[in-house]
């Protein structure tokens, strides 16, 4: 697989409905998963809410969507993110070395519930990056 790159985009408890309009507006496949199927939230009122969403569409579109959680802040204007991901180890953590340096990590870059290496950074321009090198171990 080659390393991708797609916006991600943040929002607060609506994640479900946008992504599901993008995908009216679009088409293609929609793949939703929730903080309660990850068991990445403890708040019982996070339970049903998107922390992953995916739309992928024919012409080769993709857009990636989730929850902001209730303990990370919200701001509409700034609530995206770009993210890389792939199989390329190698590459992949040559470009979060890159991203990082001089920035802020938010995430560090290690394994994530979902099996893959994932982390968040803030470049030193205020660019937020994610980061998913999918079938890796730490």
């Amino acid at each position: 697989m080659n390393t991708k790159l797609n916006p991600y985009l943040g929002f607060r408890d609506t994640a479900r409905q946008a992504m599901e309009f993008y995908q009216s507006v679009f088409g293609g496949e929609l793949t939703l998963s929730t903080f309660g199927d990850s068991h990445a939230s403890e708040d019982p009122a996070e339970q049903d809410k998107i922390m992953h969403g995916m739309l992928v569409t024919e012409s080769g579109l993709t857009l990636m969507g989730a929850d902001t959680p209730g303990s990370m802040s919200y701001t509409p204007g700034d609530n995206y993110s770009v993210s890389l991901s792939g199989d390329d180890e190698a590459e992949l953590r040559r470009f979060w070395e890159g991203l990082s340096a001089g920035g802020t990590v938010t995430m560090q870059l290690e394994a994530a519930p979902w099996g893959d290496i994932f982390g968040m950074c803030t470049d030193k321009f205020g660019v937020s990056w994610l980061i998913n090198i999918a079938g890796s171990t730490p």
